[in-house]
């Protein structure tokens, strides 16, 4: 499975670990009263931090009953239960409020857009459909997810979601009406989700405008290209080796002419003499720093206008960059990369492009324990509220164990 494969590890896989220590107390005392700051009620900031207390502290799966079990009982899950799935408060303020607070304390250096597939054994769960899953070649019945990280090299945590609804949901009126589907929720397709959650960041939130690290190997890269220069986002995104693009002139041996559109591994096969060895740190290696090839050349978009001169302004700057990475000893190139950064070195941007490793990573050792995917009611609503704490839960341990040096004090 890729670094950026879907996650499909059993959620309900026995002895996942409590994460709740004494480490966590300053940060959940500090963020909780920055996260719950929106909310009306004293009643309703107690549950919140109750709610994160639980998620952080339960053995195995994140449900209201285990929470409740930990806090105080079955009156306890009622009203959890009520707090997740029925009450009004909203889920947004409460997103913005641990953004800015992460913001502040981990600067990120790219939001990072992450799929994110959840397998259901039923089919009343909110967004569930028996659905071919192409980046592990199966059907599954799940939902699917989209996840926006605030990411640097030391440590990254989810701050916004969305979760894609098919038209079989849509179109379907009394199952909308049972999950509580708001009539504000029409079709859209995964680019859509993705893009429409970070620009909530940038244009709603008034977060920085970040590079945009995603991986569109299994969507439709071209679309996803289009979206994001449409929103004025900047982009590193991993693409599949088919996606067509145009060289710019001067690239040799691609069979193209600066005007035909080529499978983008044509025009990275074509300069394998351009790399540059790369060194970079790599988490996963034990001992000095990691080393990779890395090189670059322009191109443009397969729906680029084509006009007189563009290919040679084209190769003189601006555009789209094509960045091929691999490892000495091996295949060139393995991973391919389309970026509008293209006054970046090539180094920098192979940096930002490692930060969906990050997200894979913190995502298996702490998200899945903080029970990002464990939400079992049918209501959409529940769904949101409860990704969203276990997205601050997600903070709290990641902070609790991310080096003190890299971290700034909220004042």
């Amino acid at each position: 499975m890729s670094d950026f494969a879907p996650h499909l590890r059993d959620t309900l896989a026995p002895g996942r670990s409590r994460l709740l220590d004494s480490s966590h107390d300053i940060i959940l005392s500090e963020l909780g009263a920055v996260l719950f700051a929106s909310l009306p009620r004293a009643d309703q900031r107690r549950k919140g931090t109750e709610y994160l207390r639980g998620l952080l502290g339960a053995q195995g799966r994140k449900s209201v009953r285990n929470i409740a079990r930990l806090i105080g009982g079955q009156a306890t899950e009622q009203n959890l239960h009520h707090f997740i799935s029925s009450s009004t408060w909203d889920w947004d303020p409460v997103r913005a409020a641990l953004a800015h607070y992460l913001r502040a304390v981990a600067p990120p250096q790219a939001w990072v857009v992450q799929q994110t597939v959840i397998p259901k054994a039923g089919e009343h769960s909110v967004g569930v459909d028996r659905q071919f899953i192409s980046s592990v070649g199966q059907v599954l019945n799940a939902q699917q997810a989209v996840g926006v990280w605030s990411a640097s090299a030391d440590v990254s945590m989810p701050v916004n979601w969305r979760l894609h609804l098919s038209r079989a949901w849509l179109d379907d009126v009394p199952r909308r009406s049972q999950a509580s589907i708001p009539a504000s929720v029409t079709s859209r397709t995964l680019e859509d989700c993705a893009v429409e959650a970070v620009t909530e960041l940038t244009a709603d939130w008034r977060l920085p405008t970040l590079p945009v690290v995603m991986d569109v190997r299994e969507l439709d890269g071209a679309k996803a290209v289009n979206l994001l220069r449409a929103a004025g986002l900047p982009f590193v995104l991993r693409i599949a080796s088919t996606l067509l693009l145009r060289p710019a002139e001067g690239v040799a041996g691609t069979g193209a002419s600066g005007s035909e559109v080529v499978p983008a591994h044509r025009i990275a096969g074509a300069w394998s003499d351009r790399r540059r060895v790369v060194a970079w740190h790599d988490p996963d290696r034990e001992g000095g720093p990691a080393t990779a090839l890395v090189g670059a050349v322009r191109v443009r978009a397969a729906g680029d206008p084509v006009r007189a001169g563009a290919a040679q302004r084209l190769a003189r700057g601006g555009g789209l960059l094509l960045l091929g990475t691999g490892t000495p000893g091996r295949r060139w190139p393995q991973e391919l990369w389309l970026t509008d950064l293209s006054d970046l070195p090539p180094a920098q941007l192979f940096r930002l492009s490692q930060l969906i490793g990050r997200v894979e990573r913190d995502f298996e050792e702490i998200a899945d324990r903080t029970g990002v995917r464990d939400y079992a009611g049918r209501s959409f609503n529940g769904w949101h509220r409860h990704v969203t704490l276990a997205s601050a839960a997600h903070a709290v341990a990641a902070l609790a164990h991310t080096d003190g040096r890299t971290l700034r004090r909220v004042s």
